[in-house]
């Protein structure tokens, strides 16, 4: 019998203050996200204590209520924007947050404004680009290790097309995701993230450049009218694509106004398309790009510059970053260093931040006797181990204060090990079950893989012993209110 998330959903927009008090209503994986005209109008206290639901935080960086639920996001959120009575076009209203004064204030607006826009881009991609990971984990393995497959072989060439279509096509589908969330056109906006990973754009960037003249040590493979350009690679990106869908908006609203109703059909998209494309091209999309290859560049530096010391910063504080819901803003930087290098070290030392969490909500299952505490500590773990931490974060480790710190031990623990490995990763799936994404494309299993499952035994072993032994035990039930009034989430925001 179907599950009725209807109760859950009235419960929830009541306590965050009613429909009145709801702009819109946004999710991810495993958040239902608010935009809320007076945040302190939701009662958190009544919401953490609903069940079905995992946490509640308020998100002064993004502007935003979270109400944390897990895998049945989806489920409540339908619900939830029935007693609402929100569609996809309705937009938020103007009673927001009044507009900065200061320079610090704008600063401080603009920098909500994107994080804002490459979180509502990505989330719809994220679990596609995690399934695609997997896909290429196990083709690689029943490839070069098992020998099932023939890399010359017409099932080879399928199955790696369904792994890599994602990765390839991501422009168009974060350019759509992207149009729809600054309210764009998604299918002009999709069209131009089109252009951008054609195949004759695509020849551009790899046909060679000896003798070409050069910007800044960029070679200058293109010219459009007569300007010399640079053409990066656009496959696997995002940041242009964001820009095209925040400059279609005003483009394609002006010619909606000045074209006749007769031509507007046709010629309104094809204006947007040539002019968004053509600036993309010649000025945002190598100045991006430029600026992308900079900051993995710089990842790439701090990582391998001592991979063991980054692997137990990354380890043990990555976490941190969820409580606040900015890990999103990590996600361009692992796509554009898979995109430039073809592999991430990066992400490969993040896998053990999210197994530390699965294996402290495993210690807390094993260890409590209560009924619903097991029960949220083991959804939790398998969650994680899963590759997505919320419900372990904020169901059990973070509410039960010191699960949280002491399963990050282990992080750090395994994040030194594999670091001292040498550990890299070529997949976008994280956690135990992104254990394909750590064999080498070319040559199969190597010391990767056995860094990554080194790592991961020493983080669960390391993260369940400390939570186990110091970290949880069943009285701390009886004070989780007072906990979470002194959660992370809240002493950072009063700080």
């Amino acid at each position: 019998m179907a599950k009725d998330y209807q109760p859950l959903a009235r419960d929830i927009v009541t306590a965050v203050g009613g429909p009145e008090n709801v702009d819109k209503v946004i999710h991810c994986i495993t958040r239902l996200r608010f935009y809320l005209k007076d945040e302190t109008k939701a009662d958190s206290e009544t919401i953490r204590e609903m069940p079905g639901v995992a946490g509640a935080v308020y998100n002064e960086q993004l502007g935003q209520y979270q109400v944390v639920i897990g895998q049945e996001v989806a489920d409540v959120y339908d619900e939830v924007t029935k007693v609402l009575g929100q569609t996809d076009a309705d937009e938020p209203t103007t009673t927001q947050a009044p507009k900065p004064t200061t320079t610090l204030g704008w600063v401080s607006h603009g920098f909500k404004l994107l994080i804002a826009t490459i979180t509502g881009s990505m989330m719809p991609v994220i679990g596609l680009l995690a399934a695609s990971g997997i896909l290429k984990g196990f083709l690689t393995l029943f490839t070069f290790n098992f020998h099932l497959i023939d890399t010359n072989s017409t099932t080879y060439t399928i199955i790696n097309a369904m792994g890599d279509a994602a990765f390839y096509f991501l422009p168009i589908l974060v350019g759509f995701s992207a149009a729809k969330q600054l309210k764009s056109d998604p299918i002009t906006v999709a069209a131009i993230a089109g252009v951008l990973v054609h195949p004759t754009i695509a020849e551009l960037w790899s046909a060679p450049t000896k003798g070409m003249n050069e910007l800044f040590g960029v070679p200058l493979n293109a010219d459009f009218f007569g300007l010399p350009i640079h053409i990066p690679q656009y496959t696997y990106s995002i940041f242009p694509i964001i820009f095209g869908a925040w400059l279609a908006r005003p483009v394609g609203n002006w010619f909606k106004k000045v074209l006749p109703v007769s031509l507007r059909s046709i010629f309104q998209p094809l204006f947007t398309v040539f002019i968004v494309t053509a600036v993309i091209l010649c000025v945002m999309g190598p100045v991006i790009s430029l600026i992308s290859a900079g900051m993995a560049w710089l990842i790439h530096l701090l990582v391998t510059a001592n991979e063991a010391i980054a692997g137990l910063i990354i380890g043990g504080l990555y976490q941190c970053l969820v409580i606040f819901g900015l890990h999103w803003m990590v996600i361009p930087l692992l796509s554009n260093d898979l995109a430039t290098t073809g592999h991430s070290v990066l992400n490969g030392l993040i896998n053990f931040s999210m197994i530390a969490q699965a294996a402290g909500a495993l210690a807390v299952f094993v260890k409590s006797k209560q009924a619903n505490i097991k029960g949220l500590g083991l959804a939790g773990a398998l969650s994680g181990f899963a590759g997505v931490t919320e419900p372990a974060v904020y169901g059990i480790n973070l509410k039960y204060g010191r699960v949280f710190w002491m399963a990050n031990i282990g992080g750090a623990v395994g994040g030194f090990i594999a670091g001292l490995m040498k550990i890299d990763m070529w997949g976008f799936t994280g956690s135990l079950i992104g254990f394909p994404s750590f064999i080498n494309p070319k040559t199969g299993i190597d010391m990767s893989f056995w860094a990554f499952w080194a790592g991961s035994a020493a983080t669960i072993a390391v993260s369940f012993l400390c939570v186990y032994l110091w970290g949880f035990k069943d009285s701390d039930t009886e004070v989780a209110k007072t906990a979470e009034k002194k959660n992370v989430f809240k002493t950072a925001q009063g700080a």
